[in-house]
């Protein structure tokens, strides 16, 4: 298994959801909370540890990426994913020390319909709204702390006016056609890649990691960081 959650993996109770959990998750929450992340931090790792087919895969067909002259990177992820929300600080970090030469986004998974689905919906109609900095770790908590299912429309437009923000408009744009759209390009997007767990990685249309392939959150991005040397040197 390539990333830290797999959908079969989950099983959907009326009261409950159940996640079996790999020891990658373990490391990861220790990561999150005792590591600075930073360049420091990755800049230990040797360039030569990393191994293709161990801790990174190489694409066999290359992916389109936006033009403009950066290399783009992509997280994988689902706001249900135990291992997404402990990974969030430390990624959230990771993005903000990104060079200039860097383009990063995030692509909501859906493995198969609800609630991957309404997810993937709620994502981009945050990002639309220009809410992603305000909402995105509100989500997360919700569903992991608060243990708010978020799975069904009226549920989304109640949490969007607890959290200051027009239900009616956000509901006009979840069920937008932009919003269908990049709903559909991101389920694209992720079969290209052969997403089967998250989060996960994607570096430039050629590269994917993850938290269980490196060993840990902060050496999932620490090989991140070895792949865009890579793209920036066209090995």
């Amino acid at each position: 298994m390539r990333g830290g959650y797999r959908p079969l993996q989950w099983v959907t109770t009326k009261e409950s959801r159940i996640m079996k959990r790999r020891e990658f998750s373990t490391q990861l929450l220790a990561t999150v909370a005792g590591a600075t992340v930073g360049s420091a931090v990755f800049s230990a790792h040797a360039q030569g540890d990393f191994v293709e087919g161990q801790h990174y895969v190489k694409l066999s067909q290359p992916q389109a990426v936006p033009g403009g002259g950066k290399i783009e990177v992509v997280e994988f992820f689902w706001y249900g994913c135990p291992h997404c929300n402990a990974f969030e600080p430390a990624l959230e970090a990771w993005q903000k020390k990104l060079p200039a030469d860097v383009a990063f986004r995030r692509i909501p998974v859906a493995f198969r319909e609800e609630p991957f689905t309404t997810h993937q919906r709620l994502f981009f109609a945050i990002e639309t709204m220009g809410l992603v900095d305000t909402l995105h770790r509100k989500v997360f908590n919700a569903v992991h702390l608060d243990r708010a299912r978020l799975d069904k429309l009226p549920e989304l437009v109640e949490f969007m006016n607890k959290n200051g923000v027009d239900g009616a408009k956000f509901s006009e744009v979840y069920n937008s056609f932009s919003v269908q759209t990049k709903a559909r390009q991101a389920k694209q997007l992720a079969e290209a890649y052969r997403i089967d767990g998250v989060p996960a990685i994607g570096i430039q249309g050629r590269y994917y990691t993850s938290g269980s392939m490196a060993g840990s959150g902060e050496r999932s991005l620490a090989v991140a960081d070895y792949l865009l040397n890579r793209v920036r040197k066209n090995t």
